[in-house]
């Protein structure tokens, strides 16, 4: 009971570590390489959350996104590094 149907196998999309604020900045790492992640441009909730708020986050096991609960948002790793790609290529 409370076990999620083909947990055991589930693909791992990407590995996220290291996941921490900076004024309205998302910094995390995923899959080795380092992001900063402009929340204002993601997300108005988590722009305007306090610390506290930000810092209660979950990511999912299979490293496909990060969920807020006290916010009920959801980010998609991919999203957010396809997003921070074509600002750095801009």
């Amino acid at each position: 009971m409370g076990q999620v149907s083909g947990a055991k196998t589930m693909k791992k999309y990407h590995a996220v570590a290291n996941v921490r604020f900076e004024k309205h900045y998302l910094l995390l790492k995923v899959d080795g390489r380092d992001y900063r992640i402009d929340l204002r441009r993601h997300s108005k909730k988590l722009a305007l959350a306090d610390h506290r708020t930000k810092t209660n986050f979950e990511v999912s096991p299979s490293g496909y996104g990060i969920h807020w609960p006290e916010l009920d948002e959801d980010l998609s790793i991919d999203g957010m590094i396809k997003a921070a790609k074509v600002r750095k290529m801009g």
